[in-house]
């Protein structure tokens, strides 16, 4: 993949704010600082002092250095600062699905109160709402609506979050009905070995994100079960249908998920050894509760999201026949090659 050369915004001086101190919202915001005045946020005080005098984060990505540019606070107040000495502002929300609507409220007494109305955010979040089964994008819409000139939109695409501190190469889109949006996270991050690509279609990019993770330990089940790599090759293809489905059902474009964040996604997030989706798919495949796989401290957005993405499927009569049997095998105590044997014992259709 070429190096493609920087993006510049079109006016005056662009500043980038990553609220969230985890793996990817660490790398987004080393990916930034290589190109922009850059400040992390993390929630802990102690986390963001080790980042900013160690130029590593030790708790999510071990080994790697940051930029050395790349600050890191715990505090709100200077964050706000940091983006009014720019002329533009980009804010990177790195935080998980169940985080979001406490940091969008947050966002909506903050950015205002600092003169900060006209900055743009971008949500990274995969999943629906466990709660509500909502989509990222109607979170912020409600969480953010007493701002009504804030431009928003979410970042995503096939994306390993250490290999991108590493500074790897990684095409990622950006999906929002603001071409402003889209040109300001163009300028924040398309540089140097990261591409940016931009789309309108924020549903689609959503619903590629959020179910390639439960696709994915479908695989890993799989997987764990040493069906081969046939079996896997059906799981990936027939998730991709499925997930096209539930898209177009909810409004999105079905070319979308021939893109990176359907296909590509999909794939790497299938076939990836750095997939805590998939990992958590093979531990279950080998016979480990899921309990214990939690209890061990990983985290897998498909488990928490299985469940939200068939009930808004059933909802809108969408077919979805591998996320049933996930969700089944994660909630309901199916045994995994029972959950095999009901995909293979389904009618014959045509494709």
């Amino acid at each position: 993949m070429p190096a493609p050369a920087a993006i510049q915004p079109q006016q005056g001086r662009l500043r980038v704010a990553v609220l969230g101190a985890g793996a990817w919202g660490t790398a987004l915001a080393a990916a930034a600082a290589r190109l922009h005045p850059t400040l992390l946020w993390a929630r802990d005080a102690a986390q963001a002092a080790a980042i900013s005098s160690a130029h590593e984060n030790i708790r999510y990505l071990p080994g790697v250095r940051l930029p050395a540019t790349l600050g890191c606070t715990d505090s709100m107040d200077a964050v706000y600062a940091h983006l009014r000495d720019g002329d533009q502002a980009l804010i990177i929300l790195g935080v998980p699905v169940a985080g979001l609507q406490a940091a969008c409220a947050g966002l909506a007494l903050g950015l205002p109160a600092h003169g900060l109305g006209h900055a743009a955010v971008a949500w990274t979040c995969k999943g629906f709402e466990a709660d509500t089964g909502r989509l990222p994008h109607e979170v912020v819409a409600q969480a953010l609506a007493a701002v009504p000139a804030l431009g928003t939109g979410v970042l995503s695409g096939p994306s390993f979050a250490r290999e991108v501190a590493q500074g790897l190469p990684v095409a990622l889109t950006i999906a929002s009905p603001s071409a402003d949006v889209r040109e300001l996270a163009m300028a924040g991050l398309h540089g140097g070995n990261v591409r940016v690509y931009a789309s309108q279609d924020v549903v689609g990019v959503e619903v590629g994100g959020a179910v390639k993770n439960v696709i994915a330990i479908a695989c890993g089940i799989a997987d764990g079960l040493d069906m081969g790599a046939n079996a896997r090759a059906a799981l990936v293809t027939r998730g991709l249908a499925e997930m096209t489905r539930l898209g177009v059902a909810l409004g999105a474009q079905a070319e979308t998920f021939a893109g990176l964040t359907g296909l590509g996604d999909l794939v790497l997030t299938t076939t990836g050894d750095l997939s805590r989706n998939r990992r958590a798919g093979l531990e279950i495949g080998r016979g480990r509760p899921l309990a214990d796989i939690l209890a061990g401290g990983m985290t897998a957005e498909g488990v928490r999201c299985a469940r939200a993405t068939l009930q808004r499927a059933r909802a809108l009569g969408v077919d979805m026949p591998i996320t049933e049997a996930v969700s089944r095998v994660l909630f309901e105590n199916l045994a995994p090659r029972d959950a095999v044997q009901l995909l293979l014992g389904r009618e014959a259709g045509f494709e």
